[in-house]
């Protein structure tokens, strides 16, 4: 495993484990498969990881529970566990927090952020005084370390980074959204500002790891036994200013592969990188919309429609051109299909990518009735 130093007090592991993805037993997001969960966290002690992400949503408020459970029969010394404030979901910080700890089960929380700030509702973070409380925390040695995680625009990211001395920053950053977002010049900032670096979505929710056949085959001709993911990785681990690269791993073999990526794999080299934009063009050429699967829509749809399953059908019908896979929506509940999106909007508010979801609604609905017409 590759370390790094922290502050020059504490390292690192390169590789961190996301706990926002756990297996879970059918359908309830909610209801975590505690032992294959358990088997992951282990492989990924064993294997060097100390550093794990959780948050106050994630698995329906049930991650951090099953966290502080899994990781309590190690030394509380030998890992290091990052926890966030969720605005939307509880305003009342002062009760989040303590509620945070208790979940936990822990004393205190290494790496605390606020959760996912948008440009949208940041200044209203800036207003309510949690940022304030969170400090005299970290004075009282409850919280070590303070950052945030962002979703935000570069004149965003600079406005934040006047206001307080940030121990860290979390963005989300991969090859794609550093060649065709703005991962790159919110890179550059932090770097100039000298932050450490945790990123997140390296392999864009999976994305990443399964491209077209096209991209997919110039990678295998470099490297005819490394994984698609791993490209993915090694390009993240490369920039020099990244700290920790999370990864939502679900099972054992993804950890494993991470484990080879970041402990045998060296970081791109100048013809790698080249392959990885040429690979990237091929891919990009193909695909759809860049839903990572975050689940930060889905609270607030109305409907209740399981929006990333309709996003990444709708990939699947773009990715082949093959529009009678929409009626795999045909096994969503009655009520909660693309066409029975009401165009609220609440989706797109909740999204980090800023994807129109009703728009694609309307068009996942509209393929789905010529389908029935058709037929």
């Amino acid at each position: 495993m590759r370390y790094k130093k922290f502050k020059d007090t504490q390292e690192l592991s390169m590789l961190g484990m996301g706990a926002m993805r756990l297996p879970v037993v059918g359908e309830d997001q909610g209801n975590i498969d505690y032992e294959k969960a358990k088997a992951v966290i282990d492989k990924a002690y064993q294997g060097g990881i100390n550093y794990y992400d959780t948050a106050y949503i994630y698995h329906n408020g049930k991650s951090e529970e099953f966290l502080g459970k899994a990781l309590a029969e190690y030394p509380r010394d030998s890992y290091y566990v990052a926890d966030k404030f969720n605005l939307q979901a509880e305003p009342d910080y002062k009760k989040q927090f303590p509620e945070q700890l208790s979940r936990l089960n822990m004393e205190y929380i290494d790496f605390y952020l606020i959760h996912g700030i948008q440009d949208a509702w940041m200044d209203q973070f800036l207003e309510c005084g949690a940022l304030r409380y969170f400090d005299g925390l970290k004075k009282e040695g409850k919280i070590k370390n303070l950052g945030f995680s962002f979703h935000g625009s570069p004149a965003s990211m600079k406005k934040l980074l006047k206001i307080y001395p940030w121990d860290f920053v979390q963005i989300q950053l991969n090859y794609l959204d550093w060649y065709y977002g703005d991962a790159k010049e919110l890179y550059d900032i932090l770097e100039e500002a000298g932050i450490p670096l945790i990123i997140m979505e390296p392999v864009r929710g999976g994305k990443l790891a399964s491209l077209t056949p096209e991209a997919e085959a110039m990678f295998k001709e470099a490297d005819s036994q490394a994984s698609i993911a791993s490209w993915a990785m090694r390009f993240v681990m490369s920039r020099p200013q990244v700290q920790v690269v999370l990864s939502g791993m679900s099972d054992p073999g993804q950890v494993e592969d991470n484990l080879l990526t970041f402990s045998e794999k060296p970081f791109l080299t100048e013809d790698e990188e080249e392959l990885v934009k040429k690979a990237l063009d091929a891919f990009r050429s193909k695909i759809a919309v860049g839903c990572t699967a975050c689940h930060y829509c889905t609270p607030n749809c109305p409907v209740g429609i399981d929006i990333p399953k309709v996003l990444s059908l709708y990939n699947d019908v773009k990715l082949v051109n093959e529009e009678w896979r929409a009626n795999f929506a045909d096994s969503m509940p009655e009520g909660k299909r693309p066409e029975d999106c009401i165009g609220c909007g609440a989706c797109t508010e909740h999204c980090p990518q800023s994807l129109d979801v009703p728009a694609i609604m309307q068009e996942m609905a509209e393929i789905r009735k010529k389908l029935r017409q058709e037929n």
